[in-house]
């Protein structure tokens, strides 16, 4: 019987620095790959993870242990391309079935070059990386690999994520435009530090025109489509790194035109009203994170793709240089930080991800409050 893994039996071995290692088979493409080993507990949506430029240089674990049986579709893509540095499961399925599926996830691994590693005890991985944190690890896969040590001494030299300056390796290197939905109601200049496709296209169902620019983007840039609002995407990387990104928003805070930012945009808003960034000991990644929006007390089921937060006060309204801030957001399992807004300016900001393809849709309100803040202005 041919199946979808059976060209995938080469050994594989994982490596994290910290010295354990995982054996297993290889899955996808064979060879070796580094980078940040992170899990995410979302039990669907793996293409949508996989397509995403926030995981740019990360290894990403699965924690659901049956991958791949939905294949991979051309339709769900969040970018042009695969961005994860590798990719680890525990049961891939050996035939996808699903009336979309134009070939296995096995297939599209090994067609784009991602080394990923099967038939490992991902559930043991997760906890090890819940106690110890995210860290470097190293997926390696052939007939003859060399002993752990030396796989050990590849893994620890290479970079870390801390101070990894990575969005402009992910945006588009050229501006475009994706048109509005039926009536234009609003123009959008969307700075691309990493930006899932779902992102525009969520603000152009509700007539919004969005201009996304790259990284790179100057204040003049963005006001030269003539906006009526600002937004600021998730990417990859640490916002420590950022200067430039915190440089512009601050020119768009300072012009008071509405803005939003989602994920990496929710941290540079952050640095850009004053606060710090931290590295979070393993992240939130997943379609199943509880946030509660403190400023109605509602509780949403929210995807998450982040290693970094902000370093603001829970308890308190903070005075920034562009007025009055507060957060609005935060997480219910650890008290995280998860979205920013401004009392006196039409600004706001969360870490998650309300456009959330493959779902929870819990959040998607808050482009249509990004709306309001665009209508208010106008008004």
């Amino acid at each position: 019987m041919t199946t979808s893994t059976r060209g995938a039996k080469a050994p594989a071995v994982l490596v994290l620095e910290d010295g354990r290692v995982f054996r297993g088979r290889a899955y996808g493409a064979v060879g070796e790959t580094f980078g940040e080993a992170v899990f995410s507990t979302g039990m669907t949506g793996y293409q949508e993870t996989l397509t995403d430029p926030s995981y740019h240089r990360q290894v990403v674990v699965m924690t659901a242990p049956h991958v791949g049986n939905t294949g991979v579709n051309d339709e769900d893509p969040e970018s042009s391309r695969i961005w994860v540095a590798g990719y680890v499961v525990r049961d891939p399925a050996r035939v996808p079935s699903n009336w979309r599926a134009k070939r296995s996830l096995d297939e599209e691994l090994r067609h784009q070059g991602i080394v990923g590693i099967q038939g490992i005890d991902t559930r043991a991985l997760t906890r090890h990386l819940r106690e110890r944190g995210a860290m470097r690890v190293g997926i390696f896969s052939g007939s003859a690999l060399p002993d752990d040590g030396t796989l050990l001494a590849e893994v620890r030299q290479q970079p870390e994520m801390k101070g990894a300056n990575l969005s402009a390796e992910v945006a588009t290197k050229e501006a475009y435009v994706v048109p509005a939905i039926g009536e234009k109601k609003f123009t959008v200049a969307a700075v691309d530090l990493g930006i899932k496709g779902m992102t525009p296209h969520r603000m152009a169902e509700r007539g919004i025109e969005v201009h996304v620019l790259p990284a790179g983007a100057t204040v003049d840039d963005i006001y030269a489509v003539q906006p009526d609002g600002v937004f600021f995407s998730n990417g990859p990387g640490d916002p420590a790194t950022a200067d430039h990104a915190v440089s512009v928003m601050q020119g768009v805070l300072e012009r008071r035109t509405p803005l939003f930012g989602i994920c990496f945009g929710n941290q540079i808003l952050g640095r850009a009203l004053g606060f710090g960034t931290y590295k979070l000991k393993y992240g939130h990644r997943g379609i199943n994170q509880p946030v509660q929006d403190r400023t109605t007390g509602k509780v949403e089921v929210t995807a998450h793709n982040h290693g970094f937060a902000v370093d603001a006060p829970l308890d308190k309204v903070s005075e920034t240089p562009y007025g009055r801030a507060e957060v609005s957001h935060v997480c219910l399992n650890d008290n995280v930080v998860e979205g920013l807004q401004l009392l006196d300016q039409p600004a706001f900001s969360v870490q998650y991800h309300p456009e959330a393809a493959a779902g929870p849709h819990d959040a998607a309100y808050l482009f249509d409050r990004f709306v309001s803040l665009m209508e208010g202005q106008r008004a």
